[in-house]
């Protein structure tokens, strides 16, 4: 049974500074998180995906999530600076264990704390695999940017260097996103 809606944001605890004070979600946003805005979006209400991450959502239904939560979508040099300078968040030797891709054979979303070997130097976790995330950016041609790969990816498609482009108002089941807040202490006095 879910709780009521309510506006009482995640805990500062679940972001990590990448830089000048701005702050990027440690994980996706999860089913739990995002039925708390809209209780009645598909899956949310399943229990057993609780922690995994939020699918089926446009641009536009992120945005809208992070506008509720005082947050934004991270730009896509944010998120690259979250994943690093490496080829994978982890390191430049690819490792299926480290992400749900393709290779890894689960075949579905996991819970975004599935995978803590493969968080990266920051300690955000997910950012390869698992789902796509919507980023800020807009392409000249108005296609969205999605970072991270899915786990339908292989291990090309999850490489940190990655930029899949996508029809903002287009909601997959390989989509997601993660939340960046610009100052903690702001954050802090919104709980």
């Amino acid at each position: 049974m879910l709780s009521p809606p309510s506006r009482v944001p995640d805990s500062p605890s679940d972001t990590v500074e990448i830089r000048g004070g701005v702050r990027i979600g440690r994980f996706p946003v999860t089913n739990a998180a995002f039925a708390r805005f809209q209780p009645d979006h598909p899956r949310v209400s399943d229990p057993q995906l609780a922690g995994h991450p939020v699918v089926l959502v446009t641009r536009a239904d992120a945005e809208a999530y992070c506008a509720w939560l005082g947050a934004r979508l991270p730009t896509s040099a944010e998120w690259s600076a979250a994943a690093g300078g490496s080829t994978w968040p982890w390191g430049d030797a690819f490792d299926a264990a480290r992400c749900n891709c393709a290779e890894a054979g689960w075949g579905w979303t996991t819970p975004v704390d599935a995978h803590p070997a493969g968080a990266a130097p920051c300690g955000a976790q997910d950012l390869a695999g698992n789902v796509w995330e919507w980023t800020a950016d807009t392409r000249a041609d108005g296609w969205g940017v999605l970072r991270g790969g899915s786990y339908l990816d292989t291990e090309h498609g999850v490489a940190s260097v990655r930029e899949l482009p996508a029809d903002p108002a287009r909601a997959t089941a390989t989509t997601g996103f993660r939340v960046v807040i610009e100052r903690r202490e702001a954050w802090i006095e919104r709980s």
